[in-house]
């Protein structure tokens, strides 16, 4: 069942706990994304960054997971991940996303509300709901770096004014987690996260959090995060699955027999992190 990214975010919101948002690539990981979904009876977000976009195709992307979509027995929304061109996100809205994000944390608080309005008035009408982001998160999603030295955290104040002025949403935001693998335990800023919740009244997303223990993931939620982006995870299973296959059996050829192991351990990974997330039965 298709739905927009603001219906499975409000009720996350409402109920206490987080929707997780998967990065897909090719069509064995839509397919391990949706299975443990039905596992778990879990609403889940596919979600393709502009990496993504770039390998597979808005179209293939598009299809692959509207088909899914529409044969899941779970609400499923299909958004893109740090969107930072405006043709591109307006391209996805034609292909069917129902959720974008417009990433333009990159600049001043008064630019990014200027860019993220713009976004908003052509989504909103056509019934897409549009993530944005305030903070910036370190690490490297695809092609976007950020140090870890320019990396600085939300700022409550700014947070309440984005929001009031732009009218978006759901609102991404920086409190100590970053994109790629960890080189220790992240710490994330709990108070911060306390005082924005309570300036802010939309769902909030948290990026970057493959790896993040789980007892941070879950307080995070208890504090009010309804949205939890994983990706790292999701390909280091796949890696897993493809290495076990090629040490065993380092002739093996067969595409269907190096992969069918790849989604077995990428569904097994997405389903622990769906019933850490607390939507295990919410759909």
């Amino acid at each position: 069942m298709l739905v927009t990214g603001r219906e499975l975010l409000d009720d996350a919101q409402k109920n206490g706990y987080a929707v997780g948002a998967f990065n897909v690539n090719n069509m064995e990981i839509v397919q391990a994304i949706i299975e443990a979904a039905e596992e778990t009876k879990s609403p889940v977000i596919l979600q393709a960054s502009q990496g993504g976009l770039k390998y597979a195709g808005v179209e293939y992307i598009a299809e692959l997971a509207k088909i899914a979509a529409r044969n899941a027995s779970v609400p499923v929304a299909i958004h893109l991940d740090h969107g930072t061109d405006f043709n591109q996100i307006m391209k996805c809205i034609r292909y069917g996303f129902t959720s974008v994000m417009i990433d333009g944390s990159k600049y001043a608080l008064e630019d990014n509300i200027a860019i993220t309005k713009k976004v908003i008035e052509v989504a909103s009408p056509v019934g897409v709901s549009v993530e944005a982001e305030l903070g910036k998160i370190g690490g490297t999603e695809d092609d976007i770096t950020v140090d870890e030295r320019e990396a600085t955290f939300t700022d409550p104040d700014e947070a309440a004014k984005f929001v009031e002025e732009t009218g978006v949403d759901s609102l991404a935001i920086a409190i100590g987690t970053a994109h790629g693998p960890y080189k220790g335990e992240p710490k994330l800023d709990f108070d911060r996260l306390k005082t924005i919740r309570e300036r802010i009244a939309i769902p909030i997303v948290l990026h970057g959090s493959s790896g993040v223990p789980e007892e941070s993931l879950k307080k995070a939620i208890s504090i009010g995060v309804s949205k939890i982006n994983i990706d790292t995870d999701v390909r280091m299973a796949f890696a897993k699955g493809v290495t076990k296959v090629i040490t065993g059996n380092p002739n093996e050829y067969d595409p269907r027999k190096i992969l069918g192991p790849a989604k077995e351990e990428m569904r097994k990974a997405i389903a622990e992190k769906m019933i850490i997330f607390g939507s295990n039965g919410r759909a």
